[in-house]
């Protein structure tokens, strides 16, 4: 790798635009989980897990969780786009990245709500970065899931093939074949803050 500690620089990328349309227009990033924000907990868990820099991406009600959550020491983007879905967010995302100080050898992004899939995961995917190229991916029992990580040189397709709500679903789907899965569903549960009987996951 090209820092001298010998382990590469992963960011952290935390997507937290999301209105929560099916929670009633809930914003995600501010869902109440342990009696904080939502998103403090994404940002925690990235940091526990070795990523050096988090990054995040809000958008519903980006000035109301600016106001309630501690995002110190984190670099954030609004994306003024994210009603048009993930795909713009990661964009965003992913932009932010390319200009920060520390030059990231890779991203790692997560979703803010999936407060199931704790530092122990975080940590298995960055220890599988190996190249400026990696692209790995948690998995549970075989099938892929969050968290992902890109090497720096593929941000840019990545962005290129973000759109809509898929984020990097089709990038992915195109590199099947050189994705590294990295088994975590002994340590994480996947499921997602979607609807309100979801909520009952959050403590």
């Amino acid at each position: 790798m090209v820092h001298t500690s010998g382990k590469p620089h992963v960011a952290g990328l935390v997507l937290a635009a999301g209105g929560g349309r099916r929670l009633g227009g809930r914003p995600k990033a501010l869902l109440e989980h342990r009696g904080r924000p939502l998103v403090e907990n994404a940002v925690r868990v990235l940091r526990a897990g070795g990523c050096r820099s988090v990054h995040v991406v809000l958008g519903a009600a980006a000035d109301e969780v600016l106001r309630r959550a501690d995002l110190s020491g984190c670099v954030v983007s609004v994306n003024p786009d994210w009603e048009q879905g993930m795909g713009s967010s990661l964009r965003t995302g992913l932009a932010s990245l390319g200009a920060a100080d520390g030059d990231p050898d890779a991203a790692l992004v997560s979703l803010v709500d999936q407060p199931g899939i704790g530092a122990a995961a975080v940590a298995r995917v960055v220890a599988a970065c190996d190249s400026l190229s990696a692209l790995v991916s948690a998995a549970y029992e075989g099938r892929r899931g969050h968290p992902v990580l890109f090497g720096v040189t593929r941000w840019e397709a990545v962005a290129e093939r973000a759109s809509g709500d898929r984020g990097a679903r089709d990038y992915l789907r195109e590199h099947e074949n050189e994705i590294t899965l990295v088994e975590c569903g002994d340590v994480a549960e996947p499921y997602d803050i979607d609807t309100p009987a979801d909520l009952a996951h959050l403590e």
